[in-house]
């Protein structure tokens, strides 16, 4: 069959009426401002060659064979488990085969009938897929606004009948503008509260806290009922992991069906984040501290070049330059000639709020921020 049934076609024609049809990109030669590789482990030989030697010392096996409950809980799960357990400061750790397929698993049963998730209104679209899947209640709160937030939680207790529970959903990073919530005012409202507080860490875990998380960075880790760290961004290589108690780990073994029904990750994949880790541990100080020294190069030349009440403000890898409209946006992002920046379009974001996203690397020149940010001024003014 050629043709897609009408409905289906109407809503392609639509995208390309919007200016916001998809389509996969070849991978180019151009200055990387776009990719997650914050730390530059996806091109990194060392740990290649760590995996590869981790490999050895196992019995070779190329895939996982089954799922985790049937024959593919191979015995590196659990070093890298207990690496992470040990690493971010937490009592278990649970591995899922993305960051994707850990939140539609976390979120489509952890919450129960008759709870509350209340989640920013920025979160991730896998964390409203999974809350979509489950039979909780969901509400979105103003980002990053505390006070909305205690407001729909005080709301919410004085129109019960029985004990609720409330879940509160947020990132320490968000993915498409870079900024963060308050997250220690977050923890003492979610305690006060009684409210059971889950955080989305993808786009901090390996940057902050000394190659670990946010929550890390700020002693938080014990204040948290569950964050989700991601092994595809800084990390450099695939997969995702919830961390928590060991009850939660339990749970969710039994009753989260994205980690029941699915065949693990290769022993080779987990070979990879466990030699990344090791790394971190070892050798990752000065890679951070070159991203970190990035980010406020970059923050300072925008400064410069007057060109910062463009950017959503951000302390993280992440930096959005507000370009309204979808056709703009592109037009701007394939005229930087040389640089690998993307657009980002509307629905993905709100219609109006488009933007072009420079994401940040250890391995970024000082030159190639320059030439960006001044390229990216001349077209402004253009």
């Amino acid at each position: 069959m050629e043709k897609l049934p009408k409905k289906l076609q109407s809503k392609i024609d639509q995208r390309k009426t919007e200016n916001a049809l998809r389509a996969l990109p070849l991978k180019g030669e151009l200055v990387d401002f776009s990719s997650n590789d914050y730390l530059g482990f996806a091109r990194s030989e060392e740990i290649y060659t760590r995996a590869s030697q981790i490999m050895k010392e196992v019995s070779p096996t190329n895939g996982a064979t089954g799922s985790r409950l049937l024959t593919g809980n191979h015995k590196l799960y659990g070093q890298l488990e207990d690496f992470l357990t040990r690493h971010h400061g937490s009592e278990s750790a649970l591995i899922f085969n993305s960051g994707y397929d850990a939140n539609i698993g976390f979120f489509s049963s952890v919450p129960q009938r008759g709870d509350i998730v209340l989640y920013d209104e920025l979160a991730h679209a896998s964390i409203r897929d999974g809350i979509q899947m489950g039979h909780a209640k969901s509400y979105k709160f103003t980002h990053n606004d505390l006070q909305d937030l205690e407001q729909k939680i005080k709301a919410f207790r004085a129109q019960s009948r029985s004990e609720i529970e409330i879940y509160v959903v947020t990132e320490s990073v968000f993915s498409m503008d870079g900024d963060s919530p308050d997250l220690e005012s977050l923890v003492f409202l979610c305690k006060e509260q009684n409210c059971f507080l889950v955080v989305d860490e993808a786009h901090a875990t390996g940057i902050f806290g000394q190659g670990r998380d946010l929550i890390s960075q700020l002693g938080l880790q014990k204040e948290i009922f569950a964050r989700l760290i991601t092994f595809g961004k800084a990390i450099g290589c695939h997969g995702a992991a919830i961390l928590g108690s060991q009850f939660l780990k339990e749970y969710l073994i039994n009753f989260s069906r994205s980690f029941i029904y699915t065949t693990g990750l290769s022993p080779h994949a987990v070979a990879s984040v466990l030699s990344a880790y090791q790394y971190i541990k070892e050798q990752g100080e000065p890679v951070i501290q070159s991203l970190q020294e990035n980010i406020s190069f970059f923050k300072s030349e925008a400064t410069r070049l007057q060109l910062s009440e463009r950017f959503i403000e951000s302390n993280s890898a992440i930096h959005c330059a507000l370009v309204p409209g979808n056709t703009k946006v592109k037009y701007m992002a394939q005229q930087l000639q040389g640089f690998d920046v993307k657009p980002i379009l509307s629905p993905t974001v709100k219609e109006g709020e488009e933007r072009l996203r420079f994401c940040l690397h250890a391995f970024n020149s000082k030159e190639e921020i320059s030439r960006v940010l001044s390229v990216f001024k001349n077209l402004m003014e253009g």
